[in-house]
Order: C-alpha cells, then sequence, then structure tokens
C-alpha cells in the first residue's frame, strides 16, 4: 500500500497542477461560456475518461519498468523532480491569460463534448509527460506498482474532476471571477509550491 503522508503529498500536488487553467480547461471553460455548464461537465466527462485510459496504461507499464530495469525507475522519478521544478518556474512567468477562453467555439453533441475531451488530454504531450514522470515520485519499490499507481491515479481523477468541474460550473453561470489577475495569483502559487516540491524531492533521493 501506500504511506499515508506519500499520499497526502500527492493529493496536494495534484491540486496545485489541476487548478491551473491548461488546455484542457481551457475548452471546457470555452464550452462552459458559450452552451452553459452542462457541455463543459461533458468535456470533464471526456478528460476524466482519458485520463484513466492513462493510468490503465502506465500501471501495467510501470510495473515493468521497476520489475526489469530498477535504475530506470530512479531516473525517471529525478526526471519527474526536474519536471516539477520546471513547470513552477513556467507558471511564474505566466500572465494569466490562459484564464482567458475562446467564446467562438463550434457547439456540439452530448457525446461531441465527451470525445472532444478524450481528445483534448490525449492530445496534451505534457498530460502524457505528466502521467509518465509525475505519479511514478510517490510509488515505492517495496509494494505493488500497479496497485500504488491506480491508487494514485485513481485520487488524481477525483482531484480534478472536483476542480474542472468547478471551472465549469463558474463559467456556466458567470466567468467573472475567471479574470486574468485571480489566474495570475493563483499561477503564482503553485508555482512556488511546485518548484519547492520538485527541489525537495531531488534533496530527498541525494540523502538516500
Amino acid at each position: 500500500m501506500i504511506d499515508l503522508n506519500a499520499w497526502l503529498a500527492f493529493a496536494i500536488a495534484s491540486f496545485l497542477i489541476v487548478i491551473v487553467p491548461g488546455p484542457t480547461v481551457t475548452v471546457i471553460i470555452a464550452n462552459s461560456l458559450r452552451a452553459g455548464s452542462r457541455a463543459g461537465l461533458l468535456n470533464v466527462a471526456g478528460t476524466q475518461l482519458g485520463i484513466l485510459t492513462m493510468i490503465a496504461i502506465l500501471a501495467v507499464g510501470l510495473n515493468t519498468v521497476v520489475a526489469v530495469v530498477g535504475e530506470a525507475f530512479v531516473v525517471l522519478k529525478v526526471a519527474g523532480a526536474l519536471y516539477l521544478i520546471w513547470l513552477g518556474i513556467k507558471l511564474w512567468r505566466a500572465d494569466g491569460s490562459l484564464g482567458e477562453a475562446d467564446e467562438s467555439v463550434k457547439a456540439r453533441s452530448m457525446a461531441g463534448y465527451v470525445w472532444q475531451g478524450f481528445v483534448v488530454i490525449w492530445s496534451n504531450p505534457k498530460a502524457l509527460f505528466l502521467f509518465g514522470a509525475f505519479i511514478p515520485q510517490f510509488v515505492s519499490t517495496s509494494g505493488n506498482p500497479a496497485v500504488q499507481t491506480v491508487i494514485l491515479g485513481m485520487t488524481f481523477v477525483i482531484v480534478a474532476t472536483v476542480c474542472d468541474s468547478v471551472y465549469a460550473l463558474a463559467a456556466g453561470q458567470t466567468g467573472g471571477w475567471l479574470n486574468r489577475k485571480n489566474i495570475r495569483l493563483v499561477e503564482r502559487i503553485s508555482g512556488t509550491c511546485l518548484i519547492g516540491g520538485g527541489l525537495w524531492m531531488l534533496a530527498a533521493k541525494r540523502s538516500v
């Protein structure tokens, strides 16, 4: 199983990553502004379906990596820590414009919104790298990597579903609070925490 402290750290890190608007959230906001919260929530359903398929693939692949090439797993963890630092720096340099959605998106059917969410998450290179380098940070080789990956992955899905749904509901009702100033504040706070978390992970690995 997973250590409680490691799980809590993962949940907090997931929240900091998910809350900052990226391509997925931008699509959710844009559809919610144009067609209402229902469209955005259908996007959320599609993105989470995509994430679930990523988790399934990662669980099988990570289990193989740990079993066959232990050193590669260590390298993967270091890469994940560096990625968090890079992501934090990028958030600090951002200008809050990620929160400005395009309201000119075309209307879709219910299935179309779900499929759009699925395609957006799978076409985002950062999402693919995130799952390949972020989740392994919290997986212990002393336990079953596949089981731990599923637990962590489902935790991420829950956090992402809640946060993305809040964006959809807020944009569907009123997009007033989704202004550049507020998004900029979220980016700086999240960026600082992610940089600190990445540095802590690197320091912890050097001390092992």
